[in-house]
């Protein structure tokens, strides 16, 4: 079985627990969950921003903008393919 299965099955295990649903009707828990929910997200936006920032500042292209020039590049590929195809041999 895999990890993943494996630890679905352990949380449905889990949740089925009187002690855990008592424990997740206390909301000072479930803020808590909620909390280190959210601090993966903020922390995952600050090292992209910081990532962003530090290779602008380096002149470096990010990810994302060297995906959209290679998405421009080979739609102009394709153009002069078509281009080409349309001329007279």
């Amino acid at each position: 079985m895999s990890l993943k299965k494996n630890l679905q099955k352990r949380g449905m295990q889990l949740m089925g627990d009187p002690r855990v649903s008592k424990l997740m009707q206390n909301e000072q828990v479930m803020k808590l969950l909620m909390s280190a929910l959210q601090a993966r997200g903020k922390i995952d936006s600050f090292t992209t921003e910081q990532t962003e920032r530090l290779a602008h500042t380096l002149r470096l292209p990010t990810l994302a903008q060297f995906k959209e020039l290679q998405r421009k590049v080979n739609n102009l590929e394709a153009e002069l393919a078509r281009l080409k195809a349309k001329l007279p041999s």
